[in-house]
């Protein structure tokens, strides 16, 4: 589905249901994830806000070509920042070089042929028509494709899968082991996920820092709120941090509500305030 103009931001929400299959039970809550994502990042976008943010939701039952359709008529549209979420389990192929994303109907034997390839999401996306680009990951992995990646430390198994120069990454991949331990990971779109922990970040804001954020300077309140989870699982995860720098810039809500603190305002007039507060071209950190 889309809504608001294009110009501004392109955003691009795939949350991957790869069905019953008991070994893919990792993205269950995958589609929830993709919901709050489509919900809370549109209205904090600096400069464009909802009305210069177009969104698109993969439908979570959808196959790989029509997620990559998807991808790529956004990526066509002029604008400034094309922001794409990637939300279900990870997969990688039998001689772990490669990696997908889990797609509806999979089985062990087909899934990675099935999925939707990580490096056709970079490619589609390094060649945008925006100027800028940033994948936002919410994923789990089977112990096998955990491995390929790095797990904890490997480094360069995450290098060689997953890291694009002209693509940052954030968010967070964890372990799904599977069988009954399974049901203590922090699922994507769970309770303790990375989409969970953003959405409630943006809602609520950084107290005290400025105005407008670029993703690394939310991203020490969102891993405070993924510790949480983590202790909660007793699973630890990777996280993906974005590199400083960038014109991507989110609204951060707190200094609104403090500076606005006693007052009784209308929307009109806070929407007035936010414009007169925006930067017309934010400069890059």
């Amino acid at each position: 589905m889309g809504s608001g103009a294009t110009g501004g931001v392109e955003l691009v929400v795939i949350g991957a249901n790869g069905g019953p299959e008991r070994s893919y039970g990792g993205s269950a809550q995958a589609a929830h994830g993709a919901e709050v994502l489509a919900k809370a990042l549109p209205p904090v976008c600096f400069d464009t806000g909802n009305r210069g943010c177009r969104v698109t939701v993969v439908p979570p039952e959808a196959d790989a070509n029509t997620m990559l359709t998807a991808l790529s008529a956004a990526a066509r549209q002029d604008g400034r920042r094309l922001v794409v979420c990637l939300l279900g389990q990870l997969v990688a192929d039998p001689r772990g070089r490669r990696l997908a994303l889990v797609t509806a109907g999979s089985t062990l034997d087909n899934a990675y042929r099935r999925g939707l390839a990580w490096d056709w999401v970079v490619s589609t996306m390094v060649h945008g028509a925006q100027e800028e680009a940033l994948l936002l990951v919410d994923a789990v992995a089977a112990p096998e494709t955990w491995a390929a990646i790095g797990g904890l430390d490997g480094e360069q198994g995450v290098a060689e899968l997953l890291v694009h120069s002209r693509v940052p990454l954030w968010g967070r991949i964890g372990p799904y082991p599977g069988g009954r331990r399974g049901r203590s990971a922090v699922l994507p779109g769970a309770e303790g996920s990375f989409s969970w922990a953003l959405g409630r970040v943006l809602e609520r804001g950084v107290p005290g820092a400025p105005p407008a954020l670029a993703p690394a300077e939310f991203q020490p309140t969102v891993a405070a709120e993924l510790a949480w989870g983590e202790l909660a699982s007793g699973i630890e995860a990777r996280l993906l941090v974005p590199p400083s720098g960038g014109r991507l810039l989110l609204r951060n809500r707190a200094a609104v509500r403090g500076a606005l603190a006693g007052l009784s305002v209308s929307e009109e007039l806070l929407a007035v305030l936010w414009r007169e507060g925006a930067p017309t071209d934010p400069p890059s950190a």
